[in-house]
């Protein structure tokens, strides 16, 4: 409000305040325009980094996960030149000592499937439990049926002293995956029986019950770590790194497909191979009771 004795501005003097205020608001509309542009181009820049961050861990992790495995390398500690872990009552396996492997020795794969096709290791001995051998692929949805149908069964058998239970995990599955999963999969199981025999059990079933879906990425390295920790075995961190019993792996892998193996679950019952269309239990209670 004016005083009586405020002077009153001329319509020029008025006219050029309107002008100065408009300016001042449309400086102030400038530099709040200006100072948005900063901040959203910074924001893309940030954005963009992330972005590169996130590709460049993406390709670095891929390519680690799908460099060339080396054709030889040793075994797990408890772990057999076939590929195999051999479980036997509650949480005991067959303890072995390390060894190695070498893709060099593994004969060339058959151009027709045999008629019959004659696992290694798996010959009957009197006096011994039935042998029960497996080749599974961790990533393999049959696999993991199979193991919810008879794995309790499989488990009870063993326990009561009737056979000696034998897992193959290979690597027949690895293009299900964009990380060769079913490979390091194989890796950490293998890692874990090298240091922890009494926790394999119970970490192969945790890769079942948490199998990722045939044509993801798997399991991370860093989460298999973390399942390892979870059943309680020791730190396998280096091991999976290192990618330590790939090899291993590799030279199972390529031994399955040379005696015939074409899929998994594979399984036979004392050296015989079991076609899938009976009841597994039957089956071995079949050679169990031929024992006797």
């Amino acid at each position: 409000m004016s005083t009586a004795n405020e002077p009153r501005l001329s319509k020029a003097e008025r006219t050029a305040q309107a002008r100065e205020k408009a300016r001042e608001i449309r400086e102030a509309q400038l530099k709040k325009e200006k100072r948005n542009k900063l901040l959203i181009g910074w924001g893309i820049v940030v954005a963009v980094v992330a972005i590169l961050a996130i590709i460049a861990l993406v390709v670095t992790s891929s390519i680690q996960n799908n460099a060339p495995v080396a054709d030889s390398g040793p075994t797990p500690a408890n772990g057999n030149v076939h590929g195999g872990v051999t479980l036997l009552a509650n949480s005991e396996v067959v303890k072995s000592e390390p060894g190695t492997v070498n893709v060099a020795d593994v004969p060339s794969a058959p151009a027709t499937k045999p008629a019959t096709v004659t696992v290694p290791g798996g010959e009957a001995e009197a006096g011994k439990p039935v042998k029960v051998i497996a080749y599974i692929d961790f990533i393999c949805p049959v696999c993991k049926r199979f193991e919810t149908t008879y794995g309790e069964s499989l488990t009870s058998l063993r326990n009561e002293g009737k056979i000696s239970l034998e897992y193959r995990p290979l690597g027949f599955l690895d293009q299900q995956s964009t990380t060769n999963y079913s490979s390091r999969a194989a890796n950490a199981a293998a890692c874990v029986v090298n240091s922890s025999p009494e926790k394999y059990a119970d970490f192969f079933n945790l890769l079942f019950e948490r199998q990722p879906a045939e044509g993801s990425a798997g399991i991370s390295d860093k989460d298999l770590k973390a399942m390892a920790t979870e059943v309680g075995a020791a730190n396998i961190d280096s091991c999976v790194d290192s990618k330590q019993f790939r090899p291993w792996v590799k030279v199972a892998t390529q031994e399955a497909a040379a005696i015939g193996i074409t899929g998994t679950p594979t399984v036979f019952i004392d050296g015989k191979q079991w076609d899938g269309s009976t009841d597994l239990n039957a089956e071995i209670q079949t050679a169990i009771d031929a024992k006797k």
